[in-house]
C-alpha cells in the first residue's frame, strides 16, 4: 500500500457547519483559561455522538493502576460469549475528555462486532504526565488478560484502540504488547498523533480553521511530554520506535482536513514498510474528532460501520 498525499481538500458541507456552530459558542481555547474550565465545557458536548444503542450491559469497573484506581466503561454485547475485548483509550490530548462522551460510537462497534469494549479513564496531563496515561492504558491490559473469565471475554482475541492521543496510547500500548511478547488481535487508531513534529504538509495547510489547531497541538504535547526528556521513547511518541516490525495488524482511519492527517499517513505507511498488515481509510472532508460527532455528521455513523467491518475480517 503506497500511500499519496492530496491537499488541502474542501470541507465536507456537513463538517463545515459543525465547525461554524460550535466557534459561535464562543467557548475559551487552551491557555485562555484555566483548565479546570476547559475541562468543565467538554461535557456540553457529551451528546455530540448521538444516541446510545442498546446493549446487553453497560457498567463502571474500577481498574488498578501503579499510581491510581482508575474507572473504565465495560460495554458487553448481547450473546452467550466469551467475547473478544476491544480496548478504549479516548482523545482530548491527554488533557481533556472523558469516557462517557464516547458512549454511541462504542456501543453500535459492540454490537456490530459482538465485542466486549471497554472503554479506560486514564489519568490526565499535565497533573499526570507521561509515563502515568500510558502506564494507566498498559494496566487496563494486565487487567482485562487477568479478568478474563469475569468479563466472559477471550484472552486470545484483545484489541487496543483509541482517537487522537488515545491513538497515541493504542499506538503504544501495541509496542509494548509487542516488546513484552503480547500478541494482539488487531490496534484501531483513528488520526493518531504519533509524532512531535508540527511543520508536515497537514499541520500547514490545517493550521487554523479546522477545529484542532496547530498551536493547540503543540500545547497538549508540551502538557503530556516531560519536555525533550521522552521525544526518544516509543511508548511516549511511537513514531520514535526503531522498528515497527511485529506489531499487531492496524486499522488506520484519517480525516483529510485535521492538522493530524499526514502524521497519521506517515505511520501507516511505516507500518506498511515494515510489513504489518495494515487498512487505511480516508474521510474526504471530515475534520479531527469526527468520530464522535454522529449527532451532527453522518460520515461519523457511517465510520462505525465500517470500522466495524474492518474487525470482523480480522477477527474472522
Amino acid at each position: 500500500m503506497k500511500i499519496g498525499a492530496k491537499m488541502p481538500e474542501p470541507l465536507h458541507p456537513q463538517a463545515a457547519k459543525f465547525l461554524a456552530d460550535r466557534a459561535a459558542l464562543g467557548l475559551p481555547v487552551a491557555g485562555d483559561v484555566p483548565i479546570s474550565t476547559l475541562r468543565k465545557n467538554t461535557h456540553l458536548f457529551i451528546n455530540d455522538g448521538g444516541p446510545s444503542e442498546n446493549v446487553a450491559a453497560t457498567q463502571m469497573k474500577t481498574i488498578p493502576t501503579p499510581t491510581a484506581d482508575i474507572s473504565a466503561l465495560v460495554i458487553t454485547p448481547e450473546g452467550r460469549g466469551p467475547f473478544p475485548v476491544l480496548l478504549f483509550f479516548h482523545g482530548g490530548g491527554w488533557v481533556f475528555n472523558f469516557i462517557e462522551m464516547y458512549q454511541a460510537p462504542l456501543s453500535a462497534i459492540a454490537n456490530r462486532t459482538k465485542s466486549v469494549v471497554i472503554a479506560v479513564n486514564y489519568q490526565k496531563a499535565p497533573e499526570h504526565k507521561f509515563p502515568i496515561p500510558f502506564d494507566d492504558c498498559w494496566a487496563s491490559v494486565e487487567w482485562v488478560i487477568e479478568n478474563a473469565k469475569t468479563l466472559n471475554i477471550d484472552p486470545k482475541k484483545i484489541a487496543v484502540s483509541g482517537d487522537s492521543a488515545g491513538g497515541n496510547l493504542a499506538s503504544a500500548v501495541a509496542l509494548k504488547a509487542r516488546d513484552q511478547n503480547i500478541k494482539l488481535a488487531y490496534q484501531l487508531l483513528i488520526y493518531p498523533c504519533n509524532q512531535r513534529d508540527t511543520d508536515t504538509e497537514s499541520m500547514n495547510d490545517y493550521a487554523e480553521g479546522y477545529g484542532l489547531t496547530r498551536d493547540r497541538m503543540t500545547y497538549l504535547w508540551d502538557q503530556y511530554l516531560n519536555g525533550n526528556a521522552d521525544d526518544k521513547n516509543p511508548y511516549a511518541v511511537p513514531q520514535s520506535a526503531s522498528s515497527l516490525k511485529g506489531l499487531a495488524p492496524a486499522i488506520v482511519i484519517l480525516a483529510q482536513c485535521d492538522v493530524l492527517y499526514s502524521d497519521g499517513k506517515k505511520y501507516a505507511q511505516r507500518l506498511t514498510d515494515e510489513e504489518v498488515s495494515v487498512s487505511m481509510r480516508e474521510y474526504p472532508g471530515m475534520v479531527h474528532g469526527f468520530f464522535s460527532h454522529g449527532a451532527f455528521v453522518t460520515d461519523s455513523l457511517r465510520l462505525r460501520e465500517e470500522i466495524s467491518e474492518e474487525i470482523n475480517k480480522i477477527l474472522g
